[in-house]
Formats: C-alpha cells, sequence, structure tokens
C-alpha cells in the first residue's frame, strides 16, 4: 500500500503524456451531445470517485448527476425505458464486477452513452462501454486500493476540463505530478497519537472534499480497524454530532473554495466539546493542523490531500498492529451481483 500510493505521481505524468487525446475527444462529444442528466455507476473507492465527479459536473457544468444503485440492474433486472441523450459514467478499478457490467449494458439499450473509466481497459466493463478511458495506474496489489483511486480522480478532473474547455482547470492539473509529490512528502504523523487508539472517529468533507472524506474513512475502517464514518460539513449537523464529545477524533479535510466557511465554526464547536480536532487545510486554536500543499486550485486540493491521507494511513495501519496490505477478510477484486 504505501509503495503503491508513493506512485501517484508517476500515474499523474502518466496520464498527461498519454490521455490528452482521448480525453479531448471524449470532451468534444460530450459538448455535442450536451447530456442533460449524467449518471454514475461504482461501487467502494470508485463510488467515492463519483461523489468528486458529482459535485465536479454540477458545479462546472450545470446539470445534474444521479447515482445509480447496481443493484437495480442486477438484482431487479430493470429494463429502462428512456435514457437517450444520457451519459452513463460506470467507474471501477477492475471492471469485473457482474453489477456494474450489467448496469452499463442495461442503460446502454436504454439508449444512454456509456462511458467507463477503469484501470484495466480489456475488462468486462471495459470492453462494453461506448467509450473507455484507462486510469494508467498500473499494477495495483495492494487490497487497499490508492494510486487507481487517485487515477480516477484526475481521470474526471480532466475529462471535465476538457468538456467544459477550462484552461484554468487544465493548466492547474498540469501540475498535478509535482503537487502529488510534494503532498507525499508531507507530515502527518502528528495525528498518529490521538487515532493510534481510536475505536471510532468522524471524518469531514464538503463539496470537493466529500469524496475524499468518503475515502479516508474506508481505509481507516479497512487498514487500521477503525469505525469511521464520513459526513459533509452540513450532514454532520442532522444528528451525527449528538455523540461527538469529549476525546472523540475528528478528522477534518477542508476545501480549497466556497464550502470552507462551513468548517471554523464547527471545528471551535468540536474543540469546545473536548474532542480530538484535527484539520487539514485549515486552522482552529485548540485543533492540530496537519500541514497541505498550498494556494491549489479547488480541484486539484483534495486530491492532494487523500494523498497524504494514504500515507498517514499506511503508518496508522502498522502502528495499531494491523498489515495494511492484507486487511481481513478482503480480497483485491470483490465480484457482486
Amino acid at each position: 500500500m504505501f509503495g503503491e500510493a508513493a506512485e501517484a505521481a508517476t500515474v499523474a505524468e502518466r496520464q498527461l503524456a498519454e490521455l490528452a487525446g482521448p480525453i479531448r475527444k471524449l470532451g468534444q462529444r460530450l459538448r455535442a451531445l450536451d447530456p442533460a442528466l449524467v449518471i454514475t455507476c461504482a461501487r467502494g473507492s470508485s463510488d467515492h470517485a463519483a461523489t468528486f465527479a458529482k459535485y465536479l459536473i454540477e458545479t462546472r457544468l450545470r446539470r445534474p448527476v444521479a447515482s445509480h444503485a447496481p443493484s437495480t440492474s442486477s438484482v431487479y433486472q430493470t429494463a429502462w425505458r428512456k435514457l437517450e441523450g444520457a451519459v452513463f459514467l460506470a467507474i471501477s478499478q477492475s471492471g469485473q464486477s457482474p453489477d456494474l457490467t450489467l448496469s452499463t449494458r442495461a442503460a446502454r439499450e436504454a439508449g444512454a452513452l456509456t462511458v467507463a473509466i477503469v484501470n484495466d481497459p480489456d475488462s468486462p466493463l471495459g470492453e462494453l462501454a461506448d467509450v473507455t478511458i484507462p486510469m494508467l495506474a498500473g499494477s495495483e496489489r495492494s487490497v487497499a486500493a490508492t494510486k487507481s483511486f487517485i487515477g480516477s480522480l484526475l481521470v474526471l478532473a480532466q475529462l471535465v476540463a476538457a468538456w467544459s474547455d477550462d484552461e484554468a482547470l487544465s493548466h492547474a492539473l498540469s501540475l498535478a505530478p509535482q503537487v502529488l509529490s510534494n503532498a507525499w512528502t508531507l507530515d502527518w504523523s502528528p495525528a498518529l497519537p490521538a487515532l493510534s487508539q481510536a475505536h471510532s472517529l468522524y471524518v469531514l468533507g464538503r463539496g470537493m472534499s466529500l469524496g475524499v472524506a468518503q475515502e479516508a474513512a474506508l481505509k481507516l475502517k479497512e487498514t487500521c480497524g477503525i469505525h469511521a464514518e464520513a459526513y459533509s460539513a452540513a450532514e454532520v449537523k442532522h444528528g451525527p454530532m449528538a455523540i461527538v464529545g469529549a476525546g472523540f477524533p475528528v478528522l477534518m479535510l477542508v476545501p480549497n473554495d466556497e464550502a470552507r466557511g462551513a468548517f471554523e465554526p464547527l471545528a471551535c464547536d468540536f474543540v469546545e466539546r473536548g474532542a480530538r480536532v484535527i484539520l487539514a487545510g485549515d486552522e482552529e486554536p485548540g485543533a492540530l493542523t496537519l500541514p497541505v500543499v498550498p494556494g491549489l486550485h479547488p480541484v486539484l486540493a483534495p486530491i492532494a490531500s487523500i494523498q497524504s491521507f494514504y500515507r498517514l494511513a499506511a503508518d496508522l495501519s502498522t502502528a495499531r498492529g494491523f498489515d495494511p496490505d492484507r486487511p481481513p477478510h478482503l480480497s483485491k477484486v470483490t465480484e457482486t451481483r
């Protein structure tokens, strides 16, 4: 896990060198199609990438994004009545899970343009979709996805930049290799004492950082044995914050955009309750501040944050007596129907 996560900058370099043409062509096709709706389909870490895609597409392309429940197509065998003009975006590292392929086939038969973002373009999902964009993350043996997750975020960001013809975003993404290299060197080890004995914790994000908060919570579960739950900084106020009290750890991944304003008063509230507040991307008296790469584009900032987090997660797993490469009861490829 540690070694593969460290390769994220190389993945970014490879994508910039090899995917510019295919992504530009797909962006042109999407502009011509001008879909009224985008539907995402994914599970696990890839579904967290889909959350990232939702905020990207909705805020930068001003069209709604819905999350498809794969069981609708696999278990319930639903045949869609009409999806002409929609885009069906399937995201998967392996591209092998039957429920994703069945969902993609159902969407395609209903008239949707199906797009797959996969690490293995020769997988069943990659071969089925109308358009397939590879993550180019290379072999990933650790059960916990790291560089492939970051690869999926980068592909999504590049696709939205091409689709929206956003030169500022394209320029920011051209710096991704160096940004990820810098993020990997940042020292998040001061968070180890607060997390090494934790049984439960919250990971908070909002907007662009919500997907990476979901991803961080999953990694804490599978590699560190911690019952971590991800919430929006807004959603946590609707009930979950009731259990935040003295000693309860809260990791906040603060976005670098308009949504960041929600975090300061929330962090202040949690500090006053005696919670162990850990902030990445902001500062608050009484909270532990983790370093982030400064001045990043709002789309690139959460990608850099999850890269820094992966290093922390690998170290925390070992500190808690786990093997981050072999989480209990899990396998690399999960096939559900």
